[in-house]
């Protein structure tokens, strides 16, 4: 039951992350468009590279998102707790959320709080339920064979 509870929060988690990098992407997109249609500018930036810059931040963030949502498939295929890197690239992209959900509450409302919310915890729980690769000892279970603790 474990592996299963494992590999469908890995799972969800992964749709989630390659929805909302899609997602924000296509509105980098739209925006940066709209940007260089209308020749915005603020307080007399260049709208070309106010435009060029929400390109790359959209694809930056796309990206970004995706290859999250390509390692969460990696850990849900393998059913295997992710690798040093991965659970990195995880953690920033759960401290991200965290922040950017508590900006979305004043921004935009209750409703992205909770959106960004739920991706939070799909990682947070993703992280936690697989077991340690490193093979220290998880919380109720034995020590392996020959280890010693010290005595202080």
């Amino acid at each position: 039951m474990d592996a299963v509870l494992r590999r469908s929060v890995a799972g969800l988690a992964a749709l989630a992350l390659a929805a909302e990098g899609a997602l924000l992407a296509l509105v980098h997109l739209v925006l940066g468009r709209t940007t260089h249609n209308q020749s915005m500018s603020i307080a007399g930036s260049d709208p070309a590279v106010m435009a060029v810059a929400t390109y790359v931040l959209g694809a930056t963030i796309g990206g970004f998102l995706l290859l999250c949502a390509v390692l969460l498939a990696v850990a849900a295929v393998r059913d295997r707790a992710p690798g040093r890197f991965a659970r990195v690239v995880l953690i920033a992209a759960a401290v991200v959320h965290g922040v950017l959900g508590a900006l979305a509450v004043s921004a935009v409302g209750w409703g992205a709080f909770a959106a960004t919310m739920v991706v939070l915890c799909l990682i947070v729980l993703t992280l936690t339920l697989h077991p340690a690769r490193d093979g220290g000892v998880q919380a109720g279970q034995e020590p392996a064979a020959g280890f010693r603790p010290t005595s202080p």
